[in-house]
């Protein structure tokens, strides 16, 4: 794939970050939107932690529901290697905000049924949690004329880091998820952001082909825009393949990433 476009504008590039495993504490948790739990960690292991991209993922491992205990992994030239072969919970989530130094943000989408929800609504200051990665990152240049941004609620956390960063002369935000919950996760929307949304739950077949509705209408410059699509796996699929086949999209400017799957 070439490093650039017939407009000019440069591809998204893939970095590799330094693989390490940190172990960190609980410093403070805050209830946001009535649906999230922003926490905020702290520790020292944090120097050289890095995050570049605004969809980056670090996996989570938390202790032991039974004894508590926290497992961090060695990284030996040979890969991974676990104590004794034990292997903790683990998930994958967006960091929300690094300071740099010693402060890390994470906000957990409460939920029944999830691990990490279950953790969240528990934690308490003091609390132990282990970090690894982000392994690597898609580096999004910010600057495409339009860019398109659909997710569902598991996706708030990385369209929240994209807002920070766009330059986009318009912005398409799909929301499978509920206007209330958008607008309070997301107060500061920029004045050139076109939200739909289309309900909690809403992306299935028929939330999809709602959405597919929704952006026959829309024009995309040629080569100058981007496409970031997140949340169920297979609608992911679906919207993914909608603009590579139909749209006839760079493949290239259109992202799909699965954050979870229906069970089944």
């Amino acid at each position: 794939m070439s490093a650039s476009l017939s407009s000019g504008r440069a591809l998204p590039k893939r970095v590799r970050n330094e693989l390490r495993f940190r172990k960190l504490t609980v410093s403070s948790k805050t209830l946001v939107a009535d649906n999230f739990w922003r926490i905020e960690f702290t520790s020292e292991e944090l120097d050289g932690y890095n995050s570049p991209g605004f969809d980056d993922h670090s996996k989570i491992f938390f202790p032991d529901p039974q004894t508590g205990k926290l497992l961090l992994p060695q990284v030996t030239d040979e890969g991974i290697a676990w104590p004794d072969g034990e292997r903790p919970l683990s998930r994958d989530y967006t960091p929300l905000f690094f300071d740099g130094k010693t402060r890390l943000t994470l906000d957990f989408f409460r939920h029944e049924h999830g691990v990490a929800s279950q953790w969240a609504e528990q934690a308490q200051p003091g609390d132990p949690l282990a970090v690894g990665g982000p392994r690597g990152s898609i580096i999004i240049p910010v600057d495409y004329r339009v860019q398109v941004l659909a997710f569902d609620e598991s996706g708030l956390p990385a369209v929240q880091r994209r807002l920070a960063e766009t330059q986009a002369e318009k912005l398409i935000l799909l929301a499978f998820t509920d206007e209330a919950l958008v607008k309070n996760y997301l107060p500061n929307l920029p004045a050139n952001a076109e939200l739909t949304c289309f309900g909690s739950g809403t992306m299935n077949s028929e939330g999809i082909q709602r959405c597919q509705q929704q952006l026959a209408s829309l024009t995309l410059p040629e080569d100058d825009y981007f496409i970031w699509l997140t949340g169920e796996g297979e609608a992911v699929k679906v919207l993914n393949d909608y603009f590579i086949e139909q749209r006839h999209c760079h493949s290239g400017l259109v992202r799909g990433v699965a954050y979870w799957h229906h069970k089944g």
